[in-house]
């Protein structure tokens, strides 16, 4: 497929080497008929990656745990050695099959189950279709009960592309359409990992409100060693898609900055913790039995900790025609594309053992919720699992480039660093250290163009961005204590996720007026939003 690309910059030739670099080969891009408004079906082989493994795996615990038998009833020259009759049958049930003489019986039954196996993953597989219309794509999927997903298109929050170790190895990936609301995501597993991105540009072009123009017949790899070239270039080259982004990401991911910071994490701290409290314990009451009992959770919340190194290690963002691409993992890889105007709160915070290092961390809130977990390990919400504050200055201009612009910076960086009221913020009145003992000349927000920003914490900073555009309504509350103490505290409600995007103990006529100003300038901005077709504007 040709994309119009007159509004793409004009590439650039890079100045030619001293020296070739070899660089890995990168495969090529293809296009698909998939947006055609027709019926498809998935990857071949996605009843083998999705249930076929598992059975497999199943088979030779089997095979390993009844080899010696096999052995005696295949392959021994003397008489099998025969229990006496009248034996359990739940006890060892290859005895009974063969003192009964029902070996023929059992090895039949035995194909049987797996010939029906084979036609359930079959059928299946033929009975799971999906189509791409101009306003929706569609799966139905179910052999004896059916289901059938819809998802509109200008509801689309993003479009995620996983690709699973094994899948991968033999060029498969999972695409997940993120779609605003509960459950209401769109999996296509699996296809061509070429295939996906294709499909992946397809749907974004659709759902920007740009047409989609005809696309010309992929090219199909020549032979086993066409294939072997395909599924090596796919292994060993970028994660993001080269033929609309630099294979070079924003941001460099440190690996003794990650390594460092899960260290000083909370969660290791937890670990720590519980490590002390079991060998204290354990020496005090001379009881072992709690060694053993925590073991399981140790090495629950230590795999978890690895994980999260692992999955970042990979770490890539950089921007789209379509909107910003982020992709990590280091064997199973994750990639996915949120279109603009798709992020509804940013948060970036700081734990107090990373202030030293001058280490943040940045989460987004979104309209769906992915299947796939972040870099960070937690539920696809840590845009940037670690970085400086120069790495936090390129994310947020790349997010939100309508809040972190030039004019604005200054007041996002006072906003994670600074305290009292330079650069516009409103923070809370002495009388509030009754209820904010630490942070008092740090909590407090601050208003510009395009955005409400809320700076909370002096031990735990925190600095969360709500768009206008985004707000979804706004709501001030007095209880006893806060009437008592002539305070008030705001909520700016946008979707449900992990960041609550609230400031309390503020004066009460403060409150009042971020109530009356978030209130209209939210309104205006509705009015005036086309984020949702990007390439229309």
């Amino acid at each position: 497929m040709t994309e119009p690309r007159d509004e793409w910059p004009a590439p650039v030739a890079p100045p030619a080497p001293e020296a070739p670099v070899a660089q890995p080969q990168r495969p090529a891009a293809v296009n698909t008929d998939f947006a055609d408004g027709e019926w498809h079906r998935l990857h071949p082989a996605t009843p083998l990656f999705r249930g076929g493994l598992a059975f497999l795996a199943i088979l030779g615990v089997l095979i390993v745990n009844l080899r010696d038998r096999f052995f005696e009833i295949f392959f021994d020259e003397g008489d099998v050695p025969l229990p006496p009759s009248g034996g359990d049958l739940e006890a060892d049930a290859i005895d009974y099959i063969v003192r009964e003489e029902l070996v023929l019986v059992a090895l039949l039954a035995a194909m049987g189950v797996l010939l029906l196996l084979i036609a359930g993953f079959y059928f299946s597989w033929r009975l799971h279709t999906f189509r791409i219309t101009n306003e929706v794509v569609e799966v139905r999927s179910g052999i004896l009960f059916r289901t059938n997903r819809k998802a509109r298109l200008d509801r689309i929050q993003g479009i995620n592309i996983g690709r699973p170790f094994v899948p991968r190895l033999f060029g498969a990936a999972k695409l997940e359409i993120s779609v605003a609301g509960n459950d209401a995501n769109v999996p296509l597993a699996y296809l061509r990992s070429a295939d996906a991105d294709a499909l992946r540009r397809d749907i974004l072009l659709l759902a920007s409100g740009a047409q989609r123009s005809e696309a010309e017949p992929a090219a199909a790899a020549g032979g086993m060693g066409g294939m072997l070239d395909a599924r090596v270039s796919e292994l060993l080259s970028p994660e993001l898609d080269v033929d609309l982004v630099a294979p070079t990401s924003i941001v460099r991911m440190n690996p003794g900055r990650l390594i460092g910071s899960t260290v000083l994490s909370d969660t290791m701290i937890i670990l720590v913790a519980m490590l002390a409290a079991i060998v204290v314990t354990s020496v005090v009451t001379g009881e072992l039995f709690l060694l053993v009992a925590m073991f399981p959770g140790v090495i629950g919340i230590g795999g978890f900790l690895i994980a999260r190194v692992t999955r970042s290690l990979r770490y890539s963002i950089a921007a789209t025609p379509d909107g910003v691409r982020v992709g990590f993992g280091l064997l199973s890889t994750t990639n996915e594309t949120l279109p603009p105007g798709r992020i509804h709160s940013i948060k970036v915070s700081q734990p107090l053992l990373w202030r030293p290092f001058g280490w943040w961390q940045v989460a987004v809130n979104r309209a769906s919720r992915s299947s796939q977990n972040g870099a960070a390990g937690q539920q696809q919400t840590s845009i940037l699992p670690v970085g400086n504050l120069d790495d936090v200055r390129a994310v947020l201009r790349l997010l939100l480039p309508e809040v972190a612009n030039d004019a604005s910076m200054p007041v996002l960086e006072l906003g994670l660093s600074g305290t009292g009221t330079e650069g516009g913020f409103t923070v809370s009145p002495r009388r509030a250290r009754v209820l904010r003992w630490f942070s008092q000349p740090r909590n407090g927000f601050a208003l510009t163009d395009t955005a409400v920003l809320l700076r909370r914490g002096a031990i735990w900073r925190s600095l969360t961005a709500v768009p206008y555009s985004r707000t979804q309504s706004v709501s001030v509350y007095q209880g006893p204590l806060l009437r008592a103490l002539r305070l008030g505290w705001v909520q700016v409600h946008t979707v449900a996720g992990p960041i609550v995007p609230t400031i309390g103990a503020l004066d009460r006529d403060d409150a009042v007026r971020l109530f009356d100003e978030v209130a209209a300038a939210s309104l205006r901005a509705a009015a005036t939003d086309t984020s949702h077709r990007w390439r229309q504007r």
